[in-house]
């Protein structure tokens, strides 16, 4: 019997940043950017479509956080690798449209969503070096 759980320590890390960042996320969103929406001239249908896009990002980095810290306690990491590429391309793809679009929109802002990039690409990185973790066989 093994006492201890071969943990995958890079999905479980990566797992709970992506909880921490689901409601860091959903808490921005309602205590600056949400709020400043209803202060403005914005039609209330645009409003409603802005605030549950705003809260499908925070739900599925919940779904990610979970996926991923279920996924870092499987034995088999064979098993799980294809959801973790899955994992990188959703996170791939939100930093390519956050890019072309703050450039597109204003490229004077790309300075701002710099720490947000850097996080992005360190969590695109630390996944890719997960799913190079062999299995440890005793």
């Amino acid at each position: 019997m093994e006492v201890f759980v071969r943990v995958n320590i890079i999905y479980l890390v990566v797992g709970i940043f992506s909880l921490l960042s689901a409601f860091t996320h959903t808490w921005n969103g309602l205590k600056n950017t949400l709020n400043v929406l209803n202060n403005t001239a914005i039609d209330r249908g645009t409003i409603t479509i802005f605030t549950y896009v705003w809260h499908i990002i925070g739900a599925e980095n919940v779904v990610i956080g979970i996926a991923l810290i279920i996924i870092s306690f499987i034995k088999n990491r064979e098993n799980t690798k294809f959801t973790v590429w899955v994992i990188m391309a959703i996170s791939i793809t939100r930093l390519i449209i956050i890019c072309i679009f703050t450039f597109l929109n204003n490229e004077s802002k790309l300075s701002e969503i710099l720490i947000d990039s850097i996080a992005m690409i360190v969590i695109i990185v630390l996944l890719f070096f997960g799913t190079k973790i062999k299995n440890k066989t005793m």
